[in-house]
């Protein structure tokens, strides 16, 4: 038999090989890539996620996944209290996550008795993450919320995205400033910058945070972390983390 054969073999879980057509869940929900690449469409934007990356989903948000490179997902549904922080929350790699997500592959709880402690326990590891380093409100206006959700993407300018969302960048500035406390290029640098620090707090390198991030180099990081911090580059450059000090609780 074939690969593609043998993941249609148990029908209940061939969802984790092949994907799903749109649809939603009203408990939050979380999809973890165990290998290759899962492409998913999550409220209307493409979301590519690469093996040990994590996606947090409120109630209610529609979504649709194919995989590829001879990809696997998992996707259990959370306690109805473990909601993310925003509807589309990227959570990138998370070890505890990962570990969690290991076990459940290998036990295959099938009961809603057994399944009931694996939810526990990534309930747990959800609820214990840290709070983002360098806070970055979500604005309330549906335009500007998803610009927010595709401003991380490194080759997208902000015309790109006021033409894309048919506003106009002036509106997008105002929105931005008015909702969040930021000017867009401020707010959009954080949320990356946050995103690099959850890549160092996983134990990747600097060079790893800043591709995850959307930075070019690593220098690029260093110079962004330091603007960002009013501390001086050198201080980023072989230990960023003790110079941010300890993750907020």
């Amino acid at each position: 038999m074939t690969p593609k054969q043998l993941c249609r073999v148990v029908p209940e879980n061939s969802i984790r090989f092949l994907g799903h057509d749109t649809h939603a869940h009203d408990v939050p929900h979380l999809i973890h890539v165990v290998t290759g690449t899962a492409d998913l469409v999550v409220e209307g934007q493409q979301i590519t996620l690469a093996a040990r990356y994590n996606l947090w989903l409120a109630p209610g948000v529609p979504h649709s996944m194919r995989l590829r490179d001879a990809g696997m997902a998992l996707g259990p549904m959370l306690s109805p209290a473990t909601l993310p922080p925003e509807r589309v929350h990227r959570l990138g790699v998370v070890p505890a996550l990962t570990r969690v997500m290991m076990t459940v592959l290998g036990a295959a709880p099938a009961t809603a008795e057994q399944v009931h402690p694996f939810r526990q326990a990534l309930d747990a590891v959800l609820e214990g993450l840290p709070r983002p380093c360098f806070p970055v409100p979500v604005p309330e206006h549906p335009v500007a919320r998803a610009i927010a959700r595709e401003a991380l993407d490194r080759d997208t300018t902000l015309e790109e995205l006021a033409r894309r969302h048919h506003t106009s960048v002036r509106h997008v500035q105002r929105l931005f400033a008015e909702q969040t406390g930021y000017p867009f290029t401020r707010w959009r640098t954080r949320a990356r910058l946050n995103t690099a620090v959850s890549s160092l707090r996983a134990g990747y390198g600097l060079p790893e945070a800043a591709r995850a991030s959307g930075y070019l180099t690593r220098s690029g990081l260093v110079r962004a972390l330091s603007r960002e911090t009013g501390l001086p580059e050198s201080r980023f450059a072989h230990d960023p983390l003790s110079a941010l000090g300890p993750a907020p609780a």
